[in-house]
């Protein structure tokens, strides 16, 4: 081979390794800036123990959660009285719920009031918490009657 030729292929290799550089900084980029996208005008959860007055809706709610209720699951029927303290949820015997699911990792989510308002977080579970079918990437308000899925176990919400 010609010193030429191993110079291109010197310069294609270098070239190639830039391009794959690029390509995992943008895709790490990318997932970082998910989450902040989906916060885009909602308040986090910090900004809502900071000040209660965001996580207020702007219309007077009608009712008001009572009772935690598992709908689906090996503890379908099970009931929670709410208090003012947060419930935790998870297979963990400290478990406010403890969940009889293989899929539910041992403090699997934390479910929490703010002013009048209850919400859900997810503490870092291995296959993750629902609500509503969106996969929560930050605490996020909970509303009567959506379903709260954690492995085949849900759980909503009623007054």
């Amino acid at each position: 081979m010609s010193e030429l030729t191993i110079t291109a292929l010197r310069f294609g290799f270098l070239l190639l390794l830039w391009v794959m550089i690029f390509s995992i900084v943008a895709a790490m980029r990318r997932d970082l800036m998910i989450g902040r996208k989906a916060a885009a005008g909602a308040p986090t959860a910090r900004e809502v123990r900071k000040n209660p007055a965001l996580a207020e809706p702007a219309a007077p709610v009608k009712q008001q959660p009572r009772q935690l209720v598992v709908t689906e699951g090996p503890l379908k029927g099970t009931t929670l009285p709410l208090a003012a303290s947060p419930i935790l949820l998870g297979r963990a015997q400290e478990a406010t719920l403890v969940l009889e699911d293989d899929y539910a990792s041992g403090r699997h989510a934390r479910l929490f009031p703010q002013g009048s308002r209850w919400f859900i977080e997810d503490l870092g579970s291995t296959n993750g918490t629902y609500l509503a079918d969106q996969q929560l990437t930050r605490a996020l308000p909970v509303e009567l009657g959506v379903p709260v899925r954690i492995g085949k176990t849900v759980i909503e919400l009623r007054p």
